[in-house]
């Protein structure tokens, strides 16, 4: 099931907007609101993972409605046209995750809110993108040793691979940091 959300803003279109790019991401939309003090019942009824909420709305604004949530499980995100600094510090005493400036894409804001309600999960990507990365260079440095040793010491490719591993095994090291070492010219093995 995806994650639960209050969407409140006075502008019905921007709520639809808001409904569809969720919805169409896997997000489960459990109340809209006009007004802050619906957004807030609809809060306190649904107990949503993520809580949209405009700045200016009749009844309570977005940032007396973050007030009166703080310290809950949901993740309040409001909506503005305004970036004041005024603003943004009010939001932030306030226990406001974060803030959309409008007009927004979906582009902009789905991965956004997938790194606020699931930290974790964001860090993990970006640790397996990040050793995904290390893996490629690793076998572009392991590459290159490879052509140097085999153009230096008139190694076949298996074999020149052959000395990194066995060095690297030796040594108790990664194949990476031998083939550095061979790049370097401080390889004797």
């Amino acid at each position: 099931m995806g994650k639960r959300v209050v969407i409140a803003d006075d502008e019905s279109i921007i709520r639809l907007d808001l409904k569809e790019i969720l919805e169409d991401d896997g997000y489960e939309v459990v109340g809209e609101a006009a007004r802050g003090d619906d957004a807030l019942a609809l809060i306190e009824q649904h107990r949503p993972d993520l809580a949209l909420l405009d700045v200016k709305m009749p009844g309570l604004d977005g940032i007396e409605v973050a007030q009166r949530t703080k310290g809950g499980d949901t993740v309040v995100v409001l909506l503005t046209a305004f970036s004041q600094r005024s603003l943004i510090e009010a939001a932030r005493d306030a226990g406001v995750s974060a803030y959309l400036v409008k007009p927004f894409r979906s582009s902009e804001i789905l991965p956004k809110l997938a790194a606020l309600l699931s930290p974790s999960e964001a860090r993990a990507d970006e640790e397996a993108a990040h050793r995904a990365e290390d893996k490629i260079e690793t076998r572009e440095i392991v590459q290159r040793a490879k052509e140097r040793l085999m153009a230096e010491r008139g190694l076949d490719e298996p074999t020149a691979f052959e000395v990194i591993q066995q060095s690297a095994m030796r040594g108790r090291t990664r194949m990476r940091e031998v083939a550095q070492r061979i790049l370097k010219g401080e390889f004797v093995g």
